[in-house]
């Protein structure tokens, strides 16, 4: 199995953690020896006002684009035929995640913490974390199912579903869980992050895809057009995180036990998630390539959107803003190793289903 995974990685991504970590330390260390610099290209905004750093932003799309070119826009009328694994990837994301991280965050910030942590700061750190929890992925999560072997266009009805849903719930869950009634999510912020990170690369892809098919024929882009773009979107990942660790590079070095403290109910909250969702799927007999995929969504965060509303709410420099930070700097790595996980596990996933199942 482990032969078999390797195949299908080519060598960025079988080295893709190694890479994680050294675009991290490229990025704190850009920020602290060119401030000036990265304060300039952190205030270059898509809208203004909205939170939504432009650079960042053409990062994703890059990111973004190859995968959705992949997409057999058809097949997903086919996910109204077989619901649960989408059932069960929103009952982890809006019923189990937010509340899940809010009692982590609770338990591990004001309890278990409580003495290296104020009450004042603990209360920030909790609020970050929420909102971290109550935004599902998005543009990440199609990384991910490339490297599980995911089934893209079950895997772009996952998100689209959530993206509607979180139009209306996330604003909600968020003012209930840090019971502040006076909380109002900004909603430039909200629809200009879905708009850019998803509704525009899934438009250019849609429609890319068509005019190639059409000119060259689907065995072009197969063979041809799209393993040219493969190494795009490890590449535009890579830089977005030096561009995110830059901008925060003065949180993170001033508060680095912080840090330490903060990752840990994200850590916790990573491996909960994704192990439910997987072991669900398994439970109702879910074919891997919706299972793998489904666990990493309901693992993982918008942490665009999530940086963004915190820093609109409660300031860049807040102890919020930098748990959110937190959870770039743990998600990426571990959503790694989730992904190694669901890969190694194919062969037990797949004893005892059907061949249709698999």
């Amino acid at each position: 199995m482990a032969n078999e995974t390797a195949k299908r990685m080519g060598f960025f991504e079988r080295y893709l953690s190694v890479w994680v970590l050294a675009c991290m330390a490229l990025g704190i260390a850009f920020g602290t020896w060119a401030p000036d610099a990265v304060r300039r290209l952190s205030s270059w905004e898509f809208v203004a006002d909205s939170h939504v750093n432009a650079p960042i932003a053409v990062l994703i799309w890059l990111m973004i684009y190859p995968m959705m070119l992949k997409i057999d826009f058809a097949g997903i009328r086919g996910v109204a035929q077989r619901p649960k694994g989408l059932v069960i990837t929103l009952f982890v994301n809006w019923l189990v995640k937010p509340f899940s991280m809010a009692f982590l965050g609770w338990f591990f910030l004001h309890v278990v913490f409580a003495s290296l942590v104020s009450p004042d700061d603990a209360r920030q750190y909790t609020a970050g974390l929420i909102i971290l929890a109550a935004a599902p992925c998005t543009a990440m999560v199609f990384v991910w199912s490339q490297l599980t072997d995911g089934d893209p266009a079950y895997t772009l009805a996952q998100v689209a579903v959530n993206d509607l849903i979180m139009l209306v719930a996330f604003a909600p869950i968020v003012m209930l869980l840090l019971g502040v009634a006076n909380v109002t999510i900004p909603s430039t912020v909200l629809l200009t992050s879905v708009v850019v990170f998803i509704v525009i690369p899934l438009a250019a892809g849609y429609l890319s895809r068509r005019v190639l098919i059409r000119a060259k024929g689907a065995a072009w882009l197969d063979a041809q057009f799209l393993p040219r773009l493969a190494p795009v979107t490890i590449l535009a990942l890579l830089a977005t995180l030096v561009l995110i660790f830059a901008f925060q590079a003065e949180n993170l070095t001033r508060h680095w036990l912080v840090v330490l403290l903060i990752a840990v109910p994200i850590l916790v909250q990573v491996y909960f998630n994704s192990s439910l969702t997987y072991l669900l799927m398994r439970f109702f007999q879910v074919p891997h390539n919706v299972a793998a995929p489904g666990a990493l969504i309901g693992a993982s965060n918008f942490f665009e959107l999530a940086v963004a509303v915190a820093i609109t709410l409660f300031g860049p420099s807040s102890g919020a803003a930098l748990a959110t930070v937190v959870g770039v700097l743990v998600e990426v790595p571990v959503m790694l190793s989730v992904c190694q996980i669901c890969n190694g596990t194919r062969g037990w996933y797949g004893r005892g289903l059907s061949d249709s199942e698999l």
